[in-house]
C-alpha cells in the first residue's frame, strides 16, 4: 500500500489515502517518489478546466527513485534516479520518428490496455486513474518506462521535480519552437513556473530585452530576479500599450503563459510586424479567441506550444547540464517545499500567486 492524494468526484479537495498498486507489465518501472511540483495544470482538474475521470491521483512533475523494473525493460535499473515526464513518445509512429513525441499518434502504447488491471486502485477495488498517465502526488508511481529520464544523483530531488514540466515547456518554448537569438525581444505573460523559465530561457539565449508582464508584484520581482530586463504591472497599466512603448513597437517573441483567450489575443498584439505570439497556457478545450485580420497581413502570426516541444531524454539532460554549469537556476524556482498532507494548502497559495513553484517532499 502507498499514500496518495487522491481527488474524488463531486469534490475540489484533495485527501490522502492509502492505494494499492498491481504487478508491473513487461515496459513498467515502479518508482518511488521523493518530490512533485504542484502545477496549474494540475490545479485546472481541480477547477474543472480539464475534465478527468475520478477518483484521479494528480501531479505529472515528479523524480524519485527506480524500485522495480518489468521484464523487457533495459534502459533503468533499481536505484536509479529518475524524473518523469508527461511526453512519453510510443517511439514507433511517424511523428516520433521525426524527433515529435509531443505529437505522438500512438499514445495508447504507453497505457494498460482495455481489460487490464488499473496500475492503481482503491482498497476496495476501484481503478484510479493518474494524471497524465503519471499521478505523481503518490509515495509510488507505476509508470510507462517511456515516461521516464535518467538524471545524475548530484541533483536535488526537489529541483529534478520541476524539470519534467515547468522546465521542458518553458525552456522548450524558447529553444525548440521560438528558437530565440541573441538580440531578439522577448514578452512573457504570467510569471508563474512555467513563464518564468521562459524568462530563465530567454536569458540564457542571450534576448537583448525580456518584458515580464503580471499582476502580481511578487511575481514580478522573482522575474527579474531570473532574468527579466522589464516589467509590467498588468494591473496598473495597459499591457499591451507598455510592451510596445518599451520595445519599441513590437516584441519578437511574445509568450503567453496563463492560459485565457484574452491574453493570447494580447500576446499577438505585443509582437512586431512579421513576428509570431506563442501559447503556452492550458485553456478548456471549447475556449475561443479572435485574431485580427489586419494582424495576419502584417505578418503577424500565433502558435500553439505542447510541452516545448520537448524531447525528454534529448532536453533532460541539456538543461540538468545548463543547471551544473550555473546558467539554469532551478533553487530559486522552488519557493516553497511541503509534505504530502498539505497538498491543498500548497495549491491553495500556488493558485493565489504566493509560490513560483510549490514542490510536495516525500520522506
Amino acid at each position: 500500500m502507498t499514500r496518495a492524494a487522491v481527488l474524488h468526484e463531486g469534490t475540489d479537495v484533495l485527501t490522502i489515502e492509502e492505494i494499492t498498486s498491481t504487478p508491473l507489465d513487461p515496459r513498467e518501472v515502479r518508482v518511488r517518489t521523493k518530490a512533485c511540483g504542484l502545477c496549474h495544470s494540475d490545479y485546472h482538474v481541480i477547477d474543472g478546466t480539464l475534465a478527468r475521470p475520478r477518483p484521479h491521483v494528480l501531479g505529472h512533475e515528479a523524480a524519485g527513485i527506480v524500485a522495480e523494473v518489468g521484464s523487457q525493460v533495459t534502459a533503468f535499473a533499481p536505484g536509479d534516479h529518475v524524473v518523469t515526464c508527461l511526453v512519453m513518445g510510443c517511439g514507433d509512429c511517424k511523428r516520433c520518428a521525426q524527433g515529435q513525441p509531443t505529437l505522438c499518434t500512438g499514445g495508447a502504447a504507453t497505457k494498460r490496455a482495455a481489460g487490464e488491471p488499473p496500475r492503481q486502485q482503491t482498497l476496495d477495488g476501484r481503478p484510479i486513474t493518474g494524471f497524465a498517465n503519471v499521478g505523481g502526488l503518490s509515495e509510488e508511481i507505476v509508470i510507462d518506462e517511456r515516461g521516464l529520464v535518467a538524471i545524475g544523483d548530484d541533483v536535488p530531488m526537489d529541483l529534478a521535480a520541476i524539470l519534467g514540466c515547468a522546465v521542458v515547456t518553458g525552456l522548450g518554448a524558447v529553444f525548440n519552437v521560438a528558437d530565440v537569438q541573441p538580440g531578439d525581444s522577448v514578452a512573457v505573460i504570467g510569471c508563474g513556473g512555467v513563464g518564468l523559465n521562459v524568462i530563465q530561457g530567454a536569458r540564457i539565449a542571450g534576448a537583448s530585452q525580456i518584458i515580464a508582464i503580471d499582476l502580481s508584484p511578487a511575481k514580478l520581482e522573482a522575474a527579474k530576479a531570473l532574468g527579466a530586463t522589464d516589467t509590467v504591472d498588468a494591473s496598473q497599466s495597459d499591457a499591451v500599450a507598455e510592451v510596445q512603448r518599451l520595445s519599441g513597437g513590437g516584441v519578437d517573441h511574445a509568450f503567453e503563459v496563463i492560459g485565457r483567450p484574452a491574453t493570447a489575443e494580447q500576446a499577438l498584439a505585443m509582437c512586431a510586424n512579421g513576428r509570431t505570439a506563442y501559447v503556452l497556457g492550458v485553456m478548456s478545450d471549447d475556449a475561443e479567441f479572435s485574431v485580427r485580420a489586419e494582424y495576419t497581413k502584417r505578418g503577424k502570426s500565433l502558435r500553439g506550444v505542447m510541452m516545448g516541444a520537448t524531447r525528454p531524454r534529448v532536453d533532460i539532460p541539456r538543461y540538468v547540464e545548463m543547471w551544473r554549469r550555473g546558467q539554469l537556476d532551478l533553487d530559486g524556482m522552488v519557493s516553497r517545499r511541503l509534505p504530502l498532507d498539505d497538498v491543498n494548502d500548497g495549491f491553495r497559495a500556488m493558485a493565489a500567486g504566493e509560490v513560483n513553484r510549490a514542490v510536495v517532499v516525500f520522506p
